[in-house]
């Protein structure tokens, strides 16, 4: 059973170091603003962004940059306040045309670093998004592609990648459970096969471990938290086409989950 704010008082005194009730304000901050950032963007900026001049696709890229900018902020504002500390490895590489950008999930808040260091990109995000009042007119601006488990989300992941946009996808579909090795769905393979030109890992990590699906958001860690993105090498999923897509799918979901396994390996 998840902590309660009264068993707060409880932890001992003696694990509270690094301005622990400094990080603790200012990570209940960065929720409240998240929160009134998005209802800022859903029934202020983004409806104003539409009455500009431009086609659909202008449209979306303008809400996409809008979203990039906002995370962006924020993971300053978490970075400000001492939440914790950041540090990309070749971010450079991100954005390309009809790149899949596939990474592991270790926090609630990956996503936020990622889309922060991509100006336009799409994302496969949880259906539930599309009814949450602080990110619905978000994920709806941008485009983003719901992650509803239908045949049709595979294709349509698939066309934006042909498109040439940049897709970003999570392949274990939820938060890595504290302790376990992440473990892949194969949709991510499948949409790459048929439409990826380019896959590209990214390995983050999160030390000490934080907002994970066991962790209610105000049990913050003893320490600030260091948030580190990796950028791999690319995958040129062509390698992989040598067989019928079923059994491709699962060798390409087989290496990218050992090669997962091997990067965030701690030892």
């Amino acid at each position: 059973m998840e902590d309660t704010p009264m068993e707060l008082a409880a932890y001992p005194l003696n694990h509270r170091r690094d301005a622990w009730l400094q990080r603790l304000l200012a990570t209940g901050a960065s929720f409240a603003l998240f929160g009134i950032g998005g209802l800022i963007l859903c029934v202020l900026i983004l409806p104003l962004l539409v009455l500009l001049p431009g086609d659909a696709t202008v449209h979306r890229r303008r809400a996409r940059s809008v979203v990039h900018h906002a995370f962006y902020l924020h993971m300053q504002f978490m970075y400000r306040t001492r939440v914790l500390d950041f540090r990309i490895e070749g971010g450079e590489r991100l954005g390309q045309p009809g790149q899949l950008v596939v990474a592991n999930h270790p926090s609630l808040i990956d996503v936020i670093f990622l889309i922060s260091q991509i100006r336009d990109t799409n994302c496969i995000v949880k259906a539930s998004l599309w009814e949450n009042p602080c990110m619905h007119g978000a994920v709806r601006a941008a485009q983003y592609i719901s992650n509803n488990g239908s045949p049709e989300m595979l294709e349509q992941a698939a066309d934006v990648l042909r498109e040439g946009q940049t897709l970003v996808i999570f392949p274990e579909g939820t938060r890595t459970t504290p302790g376990r090795a992440p473990v892949f769905h194969r949709g991510a393979a499948a949409i790459a096969l048929r439409g990826a030109r380019t896959i590209t890992p990214v390995f983050i990590s999160v030390t000490p471990t934080t907002l994970t699906k066991a962790e209610p958001w105000y049990r913050i860690p003893d320490r600030r938290m260091v948030v580190l993105l990796r950028v791999g090498d690319d995958i040129d999923p062509v390698q992989f086409n040598d067989a019928p897509l079923p059994i491709a799918s699962r060798r390409l979901n087989q290496y990218l989950h050992q090669l997962f396994l091997k990067e965030l390996d701690p030892s």
